[in-house]
């Protein structure tokens, strides 16, 4: 797949020693017009970093990969939001594949998972003005070298941990933006190859979870992920937010 991004990863780079959020800086660059396509923004200490349903995304300074990558959607569809979030999971899920083959997987809507631990979490922000989508930011978190984490993180685990090798995040960053650009360049071609790739590799898919819907928990089987990022198990289908996984200690 041809990587249509024509700027080179150097010129595209604004590397920070503490930052509040990537999120935050990279929207601040799109708010002051010094963005464009292909936009990396990387902090070697988050202090504020953004997770998932509000969530504070936690990592140790200097051992991790926090960084922004700042897409024009240019043409893509509103109706795309999640198809574009899967291409991102799905670009990490095609580099962290060099390093270690095996037991790689998406737990919806854009964790990765390594067996059943998380190695890296995803947060998608846009900047839209009436139906015309300009920005989209991705956030991505990945532990690298982290070999010891916060009680609190449930199934945490880093690059480092699986394979046994130390990672430079930079060095990683240079790697990853073009496999998750080239994903990007799929989506824009054929959105229904991005939705089946992400089935193949959907976390627990064809398996019985249990999942907590207000304070009801239940068994469910997991059969796929909709185009819109309905989770369909044999209970019904699910919006994100409407039920979260119970992971059994």
């Amino acid at each position: 797949m041809e990587n249509l991004h024509r700027t080179t990863f150097d010129n595209q780079l604004i590397e920070l020693d503490s930052v509040d959020s990537t999120n935050n800086y990279a929207m601040g660059q799109i708010h002051e017009g010094m963005a464009f396509d292909g936009l990396v923004c990387l902090a070697h200490h988050q202090t504020a970093g953004k997770g998932q349903r509000g969530k504070t995304w936690i990592s140790e300074p200097g051992q991790n990969l926090n960084m922004s990558l700042v897409i024009v959607p240019q043409t893509l569809d509103l109706s795309l939001q999640f198809l574009f979030s899967a291409s991102v999971s799905l670009g990490i899920i095609d580099l962290v594949r060099k390093f270690y083959p095996n037991n790689w997987s998406i737990k919806w809507p854009n964790d990765i998972y390594w067996n059943d631990r998380k190695a890296a979490g995803i947060l998608i922000e846009s900047v839209i003005q009436g139906n015309e989508w300009l920005y989209a930011v991705a956030g991505i978190g990945i532990n690298l070298n982290q070999d010891s984490f916060d009680p609190e993180i449930q199934n945490a685990v880093s690059i480092y941990q699986i394979t046994g090798g130390k990672y430079e995040a930079i060095p990683f960053a240079k790697e990853l933006v073009p496999f998750v650009q080239m994903r990007i360049a799929r989506l824009r071609v054929n959105p229904e190859e991005i939705l089946m790739d992400f089935n193949q590799n959907l976390y627990k898919k064809d398996f019985t979870v249990d999942l907590k819907m207000g304070r009801d928990l239940f068994e469910t089987r997991i059969m796929g992920v909709d185009s819109k990022g309905s989770l369909l198990t044999t209970n019904g289908s699910f919006n994100w937010g409407e039920v979260e996984w119970i992971v059994k200690k």
